[in-house]
């Protein structure tokens, strides 16, 4: 989605059998709200596969991977870090700095005396798990809450990368899809991506196999 930078969102940290669903949905989350690409640990090969097929069937481009090095990946990372936690700055105060050193700020927000945008920067969204070291807060530099309450990790990404693409993410038009959803106020309309209608309650029919429609991955249970 983006042109000049990347966006790329860490699960760091996961527990197989217990954070399946969960880490698959930090993924499903990244690919549909902006991202460029999501890391997961090597132990969640099974997410990634979840990632990839929804990829390859709904559009990308959107790219997973599998890491062991997340340390090294953080501390590495030439770029900008945010850390999503619930003890950190409310996002509402801190989003416009964190556009601009991204180079997201547009003309009226915070970037110099014009307004103008800062240079690009690429981005590292860290989503942790059960727990991160403190190395993560001092290396990251914006900690992030959404809230300051306990909530689902999902649920601050999604308000997080809405935020940082102000809603720009919504509109976003997907390559190289074999299937598209069409936006109905009632019913489940799935359509090839040439126009023709797809078998209701199949493969492809209401998008509940995906994890897009009802939420549940079957291959994906707690």
């Amino acid at each position: 989605m983006n042109d000049a930078r990347e966006v790329v969102v860490l699960r760091y940290g996961h527990r197989p059998g217990r954070d399946d669903r969960m880490t698959t949905h930090v993924g499903l989350t990244a690919r549909a709200l902006g991202a460029d690409r999501v890391i997961f640990p090597d132990n969640a090969g099974q997410s990634a596969e979840t990632v990839r097929g929804v990829t390859d069937r709904f559009g990308g481009p959107f790219a997973v991977e599998l890491r062991d090095d997340q340390k090294a990946i953080v501390r590495n990372f030439e770029g900008i870090v945010v850390h999503l936690t619930m003890y950190g700055e409310r996002v509402q105060e801190v989003e416009e700095a964190v556009r601009e050193a991204v180079g997201l700020a547009t003309d009226g927000e915070a970037g110099g005396a014009t307004g103008a945008a800062s240079t690009p920067r690429d981005l590292l969204v860290v989503v942790g798990g059960e727990k991160v070291p403190w190395a993560l807060y001092e290396r990251a530099d914006f900690n992030v809450g959404v809230t300051n309450q306990p909530h689902s990790e999902v649920a601050g990404l999604a308000v997080f990368l809405d935020r940082l693409f102000e809603g720009a993410e919504l509109d976003r038009e997907w390559a190289d899809a074999d299937r598209r959803v069409v936006p109905e106020a009632t019913g489940k309309t799935v359509v090839d991506a040439d126009g023709d209608p797809k078998e209701k309650g199949g493969d492809g029919g209401d998008g509940s196999e995906d994890g897009t429609a009802a939420g549940d991955e079957p291959d994906d249970r707690d």
